[in-house]
């Protein structure tokens, strides 16, 4: 095991809402918590549904299938929805239907077209690229509306939009993203803003967000890497 006990990561999921319900925000949404599992082992699934994690959140398609068996053995009541958080490749879609509940990274419609073909009236969030920084995923803002529609057409249930902050700048330097990101959602009638990881989450919620991406703060330092397939989301 490389990963907190379910008594600590439950200690952690904790003080995280302690920390969301203390911030100041207009919104009364409730906001939601994705227990990022990244890089950890496949036990790692048990122990966040043993602390009373609900929501468990994967970027890479090789991580995601090397749980398959952990996820696939619980009791449907026990089983965690399960959010695909990553940069998504074409040519793993086919690999994870069965497997991801909710597909968060859309951001161009030949995806949007490859998730419709393999998984018909699939959950989805559009990805928005707050920030125009070349090296992140996401569409730009202007044409979310246009994704939105495409997507619809295509049977797909558009649930919310899904922003990563600016790398490398202070928390609060995400903050003019978050706010255009949560207007977005508030236009287009959607109900999910999933905006804010563990460095930014405080401002985030601030912003209205609807959902957190959270790994190592609930389950401590994250094992490297062994392998690259998109941008970290947790």
């Amino acid at each position: 095991m490389n990963h907190h006990s379910a008594d600590e990561v439950a200690h952690q999921f904790e003080s995280i809402r302690r920390r969301i319900d203390a911030v100041e925000r207009p919104w009364t949404d409730a906001v939601e918590i994705t227990a990022v599992t990244k890089a950890f082992a496949p036990t790692v699934v048990d122990t966040a549904v043993e602390a009373g994690c609900t929501v468990i959140g994967e970027n890479y398609a090789q991580d995601l299938l090397s749980k398959r068996a952990a996820i696939e053995c619980l009791v449907p009541h026990r089983r965690p929805r399960v959010d695909f958080i990553g940069h998504l490749q074409s040519n793993k879609v086919r690999q994870l239907v069965g497997l991801v509940d909710r597909w968060c990274t859309i951001d161009r419609s030949s995806i949007a077209k490859e998730i419709a073909n393999r998984a018909p009236g699939a959950e989805v969030l559009l990805q928005v690229n707050a920030t125009g920084e070349e090296n992140k995923g996401g569409c730009r803002p202007d044409d979310v509306a246009a994704l939105q529609r495409q997507c619809v057409e295509l049977g797909l249930v558009v649930a919310g939009l899904l922003a990563i902050g600016p790398t490398g700048l202070p928390a609060e330097d995400a903050a003019p993203g978050f706010r255009l990101v949560r207007s977005l959602v508030d236009d287009l009638g959607l109900a999910v803003c999933s905006m804010g990881m563990t460095g930014d989450l405080d401002v985030a919620v601030a912003c209205g967000s609807t959902n957190v991406r959270i790994g190592s703060l609930l389950f401590g330092a994250r094992p490297a890497p062994v392998h690259q397939e998109g941008d970290g989301r947790g």
